[in-house]
């Protein structure tokens, strides 16, 4: 699925999926609001230019594998899948309501077009890997495994066992868009547990990393059709983005990071994503 849409077009869907992640969010009642906000322009990129899909048909046999290794970002994903097409848009204030197939993490069975339930953090790319090894084994060379993951979460041990063994295999179809919004839940990622020198030390696992502006799509579509050429090593792309990223109270903010917002918050939110109309570069620019 590549609709050929112009930057300019990318960036309205972006902000619309951001307004769509502050209704759901204050719906709910519950859920977190940084790191999706932050996420909506990978998203964007990835459902609507990067990715090999079709959401009329989910389990195609020759589709690309997205792995959302930090799934308390879902409704990021949810939003930007119910753009995409794989279901109707109204469905969104289901979030995380009970027996709703829009839960606070994503549950593979669920909702057709979810290629993992995810809860544990660190375990994404465990499981890109192992599905980039079968396809290997299975003689399968033309589907690309993109997983997402958080800055935080690569505190966990779980990651670098997984970055090891994609060094050591040389799993070049493994794309991880690591999101470094440099916030986890109890704080700055560089107070809890630090992490750089980041690219250096994805490289000592034998990966080739890219940096990028995880905010610019173009960057980030950019940085995809890069990491396709590399045939030798796992790609990592550092996508270095905002938390809460078009919401001025919020961004860089860690307290966001697990907190919804309540009626007052949204409606201020709504407006400030609304308005941004002005500040979009067009694309006759």
């Amino acid at each position: 699925m590549n609709h050929q849409l112009s930057i300019h077009q990318l960036e309205t869907i972006a902000n619309n999926i951001r307004e769509d992640i502050i209704r759901m969010l204050e719906h709910a009642g519950s859920g977190h609001s940084a790191g999706p906000l932050g996420l909506a322009d990978i998203f964007t990129a990835l459902y609507f230019d990067i990715l090999r899909h079709d959401p009329s048909n989910p389990d195609w046999a020759d589709r690309d594998i997205l792995i959302l290794s930090n799934g308390h970002c879902i409704p990021v994903r949810y939003a930007a899948m119910a753009r995409a097409g794989y279901f109707d848009r109204k469905e969104l204030m289901t979030l995380r309501k009970l027996g709703s197939r829009l839960q606070g993490h994503p549950e593979r069975k669920r909702l057709p077009g979810l290629e993992s339930t995810s809860g544990p953090l660190g375990s994404g790319l465990s499981q890109a890997c192992g599905i980039a090894l079968a396809h290997r084994m299975d003689g399968v060379n033309h589907r690309w495994v993109y997983v997402v993951m958080g800055d935080g979460e690569t505190d966990e041990g779980n990651v670098w066992e997984a970055a090891m063994l994609a060094g050591n295999y040389r799993l070049s179809k493994v794309i991880a868009i690591i999101d470094r919004n440099n916030i986890q839940i109890d704080g700055p990622t560089e107070a809890v547990m630090q992490l750089e020198d980041y690219k250096e030390k994805w490289e000592a696992f034998g990966w080739h990393v890219i940096e990028i502006d995880g905010n610019n799509i173009e960057d980030v579509i950019d940085a995809c059709s890069m990491a396709r050429a590399i045939v030798e090593k796992p790609i990592a792309i550092i996508a270095h983005t905002v938390p809460g990223k078009g919401v001025d109270f919020m961004e860089y903010d860690f307290h966001w990071h697990g907190s919804p917002p309540n009626y007052e918050q949204a409606k201020k939110a709504l407006n400030e994503l609304r308005t941004l109309g002005g500040k979009i570069k067009s694309e006759h620019e």
